[in-house]
């Protein structure tokens, strides 16, 4: 049951220990749609739609998240004690992400 969650779920991952100075992220993907949910701790998540259009959330509830589409550039500053969890709408394949911020407006021109 995906209660809440848009789509299948095909993997599930968590990140922990991020440094307080380190950002994860900095990209988008092609096709993978995301939830991403701070089981513990803080964390802050900006995000950027092909529109141009920009949003941050700060995330510290286990039982709020929020949804990323495909296309949605996104950046992670987390607590060093936040524990992220990534539902995630399709299986881990490197051919799917944008990890050029450049890259990834440009496809804004052409869309």
């Amino acid at each position: 049951m995906n209660q809440g969650v848009p789509f299948d779920i095909r993997r599930v991952f968590w990140t922990y220990f991020t440094p307080n100075e380190v950002t994860r992220g900095r990209h988008a993907h092609h096709t993978t749609e995301m939830v991403i949910i701070a089981v513990h701790g803080r964390i802050r998540l900006t995000a950027e739609l092909l529109s141009g259009e920009k949003f941050e959330f700060i995330l510290e509830k286990p039982t709020e998240g929020v949804y990323l589409p495909p296309l949605c550039w996104h950046v992670m500053a987390s607590s060093h004690d936040a524990v992220q969890m990534v539902l995630a709408s399709t299986e881990y394949s490197p051919v799917d992400y944008i990890r050029s911020y450049r890259g990834y407006r440009q496809l804004a021109k052409r869309k």
